[in-house]
């Protein structure tokens, strides 16, 4: 036990200042860039304007903010990922599938279920939390500012929001795979053993809130975030989330391949960043694995199912 949590904390100490360092270089340059080119003028002026035009009304101007806008990077970002899902085309998206042969094409009857509860959640669940957490931020007072944050207290904040969403997503995750609970909650999202990217709030309302929603809520309630980092944030998520389900390993794109492993194998890799996994030992049985080979960024165009693929099946 003592080893293991040793190499948990070398683990950890290592991704962490790994961010650490990364994100010191990302501030100095971004900082150097807006300064130079004066975006950062720019975008507090548009939203400035943006502010006068909703005439500062702030309900009006949260649900644009957290809901409209975290809503279209959703369906926009799915609604290519379903054309390729539907039609199998264009082929060059179809060659990076990780679970080769599944969803080729995907069932147009699961397809439809699974698109009508996610609108379900996304109205009936997602949007009507929308307001106690509108009286919350609204009392922090400064969610409304006129004056937007700066882009290095917005990295601090994506930071943190990330962190929250980890901790709370792991063990609300591990909850719900409780056989008490797993039955009647969490085996609805379980239906997708090879998931696309819809299916990613394809989920039973009581997991909708407490393992979806409150997670990445949380962060921005504790930090009195400015609407425009909410909404950038929750845009975000849904995006990361979509990517993390979409059965494809494209290109330049954050790793699918360790929350896929999740809906093949049920009882691995439990978290997001995989920090906890690593800490539990839930993702012992996926470090033994191609796919473990496999998840890190493509930098190239060769699918990995190509350059690492699985060994071939022991003839019986």
């Amino acid at each position: 036990q003592g080893e293991k949590l040793w190499d948990a904390v070398k683990i950890s100490a290592y991704v962490f200042s790994t961010g650490l360092l990364m994100f010191t270089a990302l501030v100095n340059a971004v900082s150097w860039f807006l300064q130079n080119i004066s975006l950062g003028n720019f975008w507090q002026t548009a939203w400035l304007e943006f502010y006068n035009y909703m005439e500062g009304d702030e309900w009006t101007i949260f649900l644009f903010g957290a809901a409209l806008v975290p809503a279209l990077a959703f369906w926009g970002f799915n609604g290519i990922l379903l054309v390729a899902d539907i039609t199998g085309k264009p082929t060059f998206i179809t060659r990076y599938r990780i679970q080769l042969g599944k969803n080729d094409p995907v069932d147009t009857k699961k397809l439809l279920k699974a698109i009508y509860t996610a609108l379900g959640n996304q109205f009936f669940v997602s949007f009507p939390m929308l307001v106690p957490m509108f009286y919350i931020m609204q009392s922090w007072g400064n969610t409304f500012s006129e004056e937007l944050p700066t882009f290095q207290w917005f990295l601090v904040e994506l930071s943190i929001f990330t962190v929250v969403e980890e901790i709370l997503f792991y063990y609300t995750h591990r909850l719900v795979h409780h056989p008490v609970l797993y039955k009647y909650i969490h085996k609805k999202h379980h239906e997708w053993t090879a998931p696309i990217g819809v299916v990613s709030i394809y989920a039973h309302p009581i997991e909708h809130i407490v393992s979806n929603t409150l997670p990445v809520m949380t962060g921005p309630m504790i930090m009195g975030s400015h609407i425009v980092s909410i909404s950038a944030w929750f845009s975000i998520a849904l995006v990361t989330t979509s990517i993390s389900h979409c059965g494809y390993h494209l290109p330049f794109l954050p790793s699918p391949e360790f929350h896929d492993f999740h809906h093949l194998k049920f009882n691995q890799c439990y978290g997001v960043l995989g920090v906890l996994d690593f800490l539990h030992g839930t993702d012992r049985v996926f470090r033994q694995t191609k796919a473990f080979e496999r998840h890190k960024v493509l930098l190239g165009f060769t699918p990995l199912s190509e350059s690492i693929p699985e060994p071939p099946k022991k003839a019986e």
